[in-house]
Parts: C-alpha cells; sequence; structure tokens
C-alpha cells in the first residue's frame, strides 16, 4: 500500500467494458505519479492510500488495473 495525494483526474471518453463508469484520479506519491481507479470519491488536493497491484485487481472486481484509492486519509504520519 502507499500513500499519496491527488492531484488531478483522467478522463477516458473510450474504455474496456469492465471499466465503464469508472472514476481515474492522479495521484502523487512522492516518487512517482500514478492513475488509480477510485473507490471512494477522493478529490484534488485528498491524502488518500492506495492498493496497488493484484490486491487493487481483485478489490476491483479483477478489473485491470494497477492501483486503487480505497480511503481518504484524515491525518497520517508523513
Amino acid at each position: 500500500m502507499k500513500i499519496g495525494t491527488v492531484t488531478g483526474s483522467v478522463w477516458a471518453t473510450r474504455k474496456a467494458s469492465c471499466l465503464m463508469g469508472q472514476t481515474f484520479l492522479l495521484v502523487d506519491t512522492g516518487g512517482e505519479e500514478l492513475v488509480a481507479a477510485d473507490q471512494v470519491g477522493a478529490g484534488a488536493g485528498d491524502r488518500v492510500l492506495l492498493a496497488t497491484g493484484t490486491v487493487a485487481a481483485r478489490y476491483c472486481m479483477d478489473a485491470p488495473i494497477d492501483a486503487a484509492v480505497v480511503a481518504i486519509l484524515d491525518q497520517d504520519k508523513g
């Protein structure tokens, strides 16, 4: 899992049917910028918790994703 800050969103007018209705966010983790499937309604400036890899795909019903926003953080020690 990673912690990051939402910096924006990604729009796609055409995408795989398993991704229909899915919102994608740009998340800066400090060392890299990731595109993550939003599962909690996060917005720009929010500090978020990311699930990555196969955990993210399983969380999103085996959709072909590498990262998913699974929590908006109220506070972190970072």
